[in-house]
């Protein structure tokens, strides 16, 4: 008997080797695909090129908004003058509103005209005028995000005591986030709270003032701006300068992450509901509005940490299933199934598989890929890569968005979609390195 169990012993301890052999095997052949595809070095090629032009969002877009600044600050680093990018930075904390809100972007005086009635000044900085789309709850994050990684890749902590009018740029960070605490908040539900838009997205699903939250919005809480807020508090903690501090942001994010999981995510579906309504819904009751999945937050939720490496698993093989579903041509669609048209009386923009609702976004497609590399999916990461590099190649550029038929839509030159591809690829290639 104890020959048999000592056979069965040793077979399975042969068995094992052999896999964690083949294992090890395969990643050393993936490494190799991965380090010699000059596919990515033509993109790589071409997100550099870009992104050393300037901070604006893309051809269609002439204003430097932060949460597409945010996106792509890793690789303008790297190729655009580090005195600009952080004194891009400091801009956007002078045009902070005495609320302590942050603007989306902003323009020289003058430069744009547009009859957006949001148009913010400061006297802190008179050259500039911001502009704010007051249905997302990502501006205050977005900034405070963008200051981790300027400070994580250049070392410059010395940006965050810089005096902005009597207070730091530290101190004035803080004042963002109390700003979310003030005006943008469930007390319920200690979540962050917005306006009713696709996943991501800027256009409110009533139609009303669009961009602007106004008295047709109905205010809920989702994923991808509470996940945002996790990430931000992530780096103010690592900001804080004293423990009193340190344990104030550790204790806010513990707490929104565990009630993000805990009133956000549908454990019976494994996937997170699109709204949690403060005071009512806007869709009709025979619309089971849970049966939409949504792309983009799930991504930010992977990078905010709040799912675990099965529930990645799952969430990749049901967006895998749902462009499968939708026809779309990428990870990067942003929703499955679409919001219906007669539904959503709003905008042009909320037509099915248009824009927001539907549409594919390497924007946010990139940030999925980097999630599954960060989490260990490298050869998922690079599969669905695939599709996103081949038609950057094809079209000679970045775009900001693509329909089913994968035709390329919105702004080009959009630098958001480069900089999360060009990131994606530096975390594809690390990978490789270390298992070659």
């Amino acid at each position: 008997m104890m020959k048999n169990v000592s056979r069965l012993a040793c077979l399975f301890v042969i068995t094992m080797l052999q896999t964690i052999t083949l294992y090890a095997q395969a990643n050393k052949d993936l490494a190799k695909t991965i380090l010699s595809d000059a596919r990515l070095d033509t993109v790589m090629a071409k997100a550099r090129a870009l992104l050393g032009k300037g901070f604006n969002a893309g051809d269609g877009y002439p204003q430097v908004w932060i949460r597409d600044f945010n996106t792509f600050i890793e690789t303008s680093i790297e190729v655009y003058n580090r005195d600009s990018i952080r004194n891009n930075l400091l801009t956007f904390v002078k045009l902070q509103q005495p609320n302590g809100e942050i603007v989306d972007g902003y323009v020289l005086k003058g430069h744009v005209t547009w009859g957006d009635p949001n148009k913010y000044y400061s006297p802190l900085d008179t050259t500039r005028v911001g502009f704010k789309n007051t249905v997302e709850t990502d501006q205050e994050t977005s900034l405070v995000q963008a200051f981790g990684k300027y400070i994580r890749i250049t070392n410059d902590s010395s940006i965050l005591h810089e005096m902005i009018d009597d207070k730091t740029a530290l101190e004035r960070l803080g004042m963002a986030i109390d700003f979310l605490l003030k005006h943008r908040y469930s007390d319920k539900f200690k979540l962050l709270t917005g306006a009713t838009t696709q996943d991501w997205g800027d256009v409110q699903v009533e139609g009303g003032a669009v961009v602007d939250i106004d008295s047709l919005t109905h205010w809920c809480s989702d994923v991808y701006d509470n996940a945002m807020f996790v990430i931000a508090l992530n780096d103010m903690i690592l900001f804080a300068n004293n423990p009193a501090d340190k344990k104030k942001w550790t204790e806010l994010r513990d707490l929104t992450a565990s009630n993000t999981k805990k009133y956000l995510w549908d454990k019976s579906m494994q996937k997170f509901i699109p709204h949690l309504y403060i005071n009512g819904s806007p869709f009709p009751s025979s619309f089971d509005e849970n049966k939409i999945y949504f792309h983009g937050g799930t991504a930010i939720a992977m990078e905010a940490g709040l799912l675990t490496k099965k529930e990645i698993e799952k969430a990749n093989a049901d967006m895998l299933n749902n462009v499968k579903l939708s026809g779309a041509p990428t990870v990067g669609l942003t929703l499955y199934p679409p919001y219906p048209q007669n539904i959503i009386p709003g905008s042009g923009a909320n037509k099915e598989y248009n824009y927001q609702n539907g549409g594919d976004w390497e924007w946010f497609g990139g940030r999925i890929i980097q999630q599954l590399v960060a989490n260990g999916f490298a050869k998922e990461a690079y599969d669905e890569l695939q599709p996103m590099v081949d038609r950057v190649i094809k079209n000679g550029r970045f775009y900001e968005w693509y329909s089913r038929d994968n035709k390329p839509n919105g702004s080009d030159n959009f630098k958001g979609s480069a900089g999360v591809l060009a990131k994606a690829i530096v975390m594809l290639r690390d990978w490789a390195k270390q298992n070659q």
